[in-house]
């Protein structure tokens, strides 16, 4: 999850702060190199530092390698928007997004808006930390949990979560949220520990290794 400041739109004061999914994509800024996500009706704009973009991108490099050397039928789309299940006032954009390329036929807003409606299309998704942390361990941990992501990973290189979820004292943690019978089950990897990923169980990256990515 990146820092964020809130946008101001064109929308009228009544309206912008209650705009839906579809008024959100027609307003978003077709080729604009930036990111928006929609909070309960907010646009939010994102602001990647670049440590965060070295973390993520070594991510989606390792994972499509992977990919690729399976012949596996996922992908990692540059950019793609996932709706809130039960709201159309919220989309979120996460940091790495692996694909089910078989799934995407029962999407009915990839085509055109590039956005994901079902958690069974995801294979995995990825939040790198920042200083908002609590977005990535409440907010958007609960929508993907209800939509049904099978894997979520959250990148805490900075060990800024709230100690409830990294433990006390505070380090760099890598958490891996499992979705077992409707509600994510949670494994905690650090230093030299070898993440174990459902999806991927042979990508052999140990917490480190990704957290030293950023420098």
């Amino acid at each position: 999850m990146l820092s964020q400041e809130t946008v101001k739109t064109n929308p009228t004061e009544e309206q912008k702060n209650s705009l839906t999914l579809e008024e959100f994509m027609d307003w978003y800024p077709d080729g604009y190199e930036g990111r928006f996500e929609l909070h309960d009706g907010e646009i939010v704009k994102m602001q990647p530092t670049g440590t965060h973009e070295k973390v993520a991108g070594f991510l989606a490099s390792k994972i499509s390698i992977y990919i690729d050397s399976l012949n596996l039928p996922f992908f990692i789309p540059r950019q793609g928007l996932i709706k809130a299940i039960d709201s159309d006032k919220s989309a979120y954009i996460p940091d790495v997004m692996v694909l089910d390329d078989n799934a995407l036929e029962k999407e009915p807003l990839w085509t055109k808006r590039s956005t994901i409606t079902q958690g069974a299309s995801i294979k995995l998704v990825i939040e790198v930390v920042s200083t908002n942390w609590r977005d990535d361990y409440l907010m958007k941990l609960a929508e993907y949990e209800k939509l049904g992501i099978g894997e979520y990973w959250i990148v805490d290189y900075l060990g800024l979560g709230g100690r409830r979820y990294i433990g006390d004292p505070k380090q760099p943690t890598l958490s891996v949220y499992n979705l077992v019978e409707g509600e994510y089950a949670l494994n905690l990897f650090r230093g030299e520990n070898v993440v174990a990923s459902p999806t991927f169980p042979e990508l052999n990256l140990t917490a480190e290794q990704i957290f030293k990515a950023r420098q």
